[in-house]
C-alpha cells in the first residue's frame, strides 16, 4: 500500500511539472507589453493559481470541522514559501536581485497579516467574520503592493501581446492541472504519514504545507529557467501573503470551525519570527545569493525544531 501511494505521489509531481511550463509561458505572454510588470502578474495571478491546493484544503478541512488542518497548512505554507522555496531559488538558478524596498514592503505586510491571524485564532474559533477580516486583509495588502510595486527587473519572453483573455484562461487552466497534480501528491503524503503514525499537526504544518507548496516550487523553478525572475519572486511572496490571509479565511467563511488555540498560537508566532527574520536578511542585501539561500533554509529547519518542541510541550 505504501508503495502505491509513493507511485501516486510521483505521478502527481510529474503532472504538475508538465503543466507548470504552460502556466509560466502564458503568464509571461500576459505580462509582455502590458502596463503590469511580471512581478505584479506573479504576485496576483500566479499566486492565486498556485495556492489552489491550500485554498481547497481550507474549505474541505473547515467543512469537516478540521480547523487545525486548515490553519497549520496555511501558516506552514506561508513560512515554506519565504524560507524553503525562496531559499532554493538561488541554489538552483543562481544569484539575483530582489530589491530591498520591495522585500521590506511585502515582508512587512506578510508579518502584519500573520499577526492579524494570531489575534483571530487566540479564542480557539474561526468565525465567518474572522474569515471576512482575513479576506479584507488580503485585498488591502494586495492593493498596497500593486500601488508600490517597482518596475520589472527581468526580461520578458518574445511573445505577442494580443489575445490576453486567452492567456488568462490558459494560465488558470494550466494552474488547475498543477494544483490537481500537487493534490495527488498531497494525498499520497498524508496517506503515507498516516501509515507511519505522524501527528496530524506536524502533517499539516510541515507535511501538508510542503505538499501544497509544490506548485509554487515547480512553477517558480520553471520561471527562473525561462528567465522570468520577477514572475518567480512575485509568486513566492504573493503565495505567502495568500496563505496568511485568503487561504486561512476562505474556509471559515464557508463553515466556521474550532481550532486548537495553543498550537495555532505557537505555530503563528514561529511563522511571524521566521518571516521577520527573512525580511531582515533579504531586506539588508542587494542580491539573493547562495549564502542567503542557505540562511533561509536554516530558518525553515529551525521552524521544524520549534514545531516538534511545541508538540512535546502540548
Amino acid at each position: 500500500m505504501t508503495l502505491l501511494w509513493i507511485v501516486a505521489g510521483i505521478i502527481g509531481l510529474v503532472l504538475a511539472l508538465a503543466a507548470s511550463r504552460r502556466a509560466v509561458h502564458h503568464a509571461s505572454a500576459l505580462a509582455f507589453g502590458s502596463r503590469f510588470p511580471p512581478f505584479v502578474i506573479g504576485i496576483s495571478l500566479l499566486a492565486i493559481g498556485t495556492d489552489l491546493p491550500e485554498i481547497a484544503n481550507s474549505v474541505i478541512a473547515s467543512l469537516r470541522n478540521r480547523g487545525d488542518l486548515n490553519v497549520s497548512d496555511s501558516i506552514g505554507s506561508a513560512v515554506t514559501q519565504v524560507t524553503l522555496v525562496l531559499g532554493l531559488l538561488p541554489l538552483i538558478g543562481g544569484a539575483f536581485v530582489l530589491g530591498r524596498r520591495r522585500v521590506r514592503l511585502i515582508g512587512g505586510l506578510i508579518v502584519a497579516a500573520l499577526t492579524l491571524g494570531l489575534a483571530l485564532v487566540a479564542d480557539g474559533y474561526l468565525s465567518r467574520i474572522d474569515g471576512l477580516v482575513l479576506l479584507s486583509g488580503w485585498v488591502v495588502a494586495s492593493a498596497a503592493i500593486w500601488r508600490f510595486a517597482p518596475p520589472a527587473s527581468g526580461p520578458d519572453l518574445p511573445v505577442p501581446v494580443h489575445g490576453k483573455g486567452k492567456h488568462v484562461v490558459s494560465v488558470l487552466g494550466a494552474l488547475a492541472v498543477v494544483g490537481a497534480g500537487a493534490w495527488i501528491a498531497i494525498e499520497a503524503l498524508l496517506r503515507i504519514a498516516g501509515l507511519i503514525n505522524v501527528p496530524i499537526y506536524i502533517i499539516g504544518f510541515l507535511g501538508a504545507s510542503l505538499g501544497t507548496s509544490l506548485p509554487e516550487l515547480i512553477v517558480d523553478i520553471t520561471a527562473l529557467r525561462e528567465g522570468q525572475r520577477d514572475l518567480a519572486v512575485g509568486d513566492v511572496f504573493g503565495s505567502s501573503l495568500v496563505d496568511a490571509t485568503l487561504s486561512i479565511g476562505i474556509g471559515p467563511i464557508v463553515a466556521p470551525t474550532a481550532i486548537t488555540a495553543g498550537l495555532a498560537m505557537r505555530g503563528g508566532l514561529g511563522a511571524v519570527a521566521a518571516v521577520g527574520a527573512v525580511t531582515l536578511v533579504l531586506g539588508s542585501r542587494k542580491r539573493h545569493t547562495r549564502l542567503t539561500g542557505i540562511i533561509l533554509l536554516l530558518i525553515y529547519a529551525a521552524m521544524y525544531v520549534l514545531l516538534v518542541s511545541a508538540i512535546s510541550i502540548h
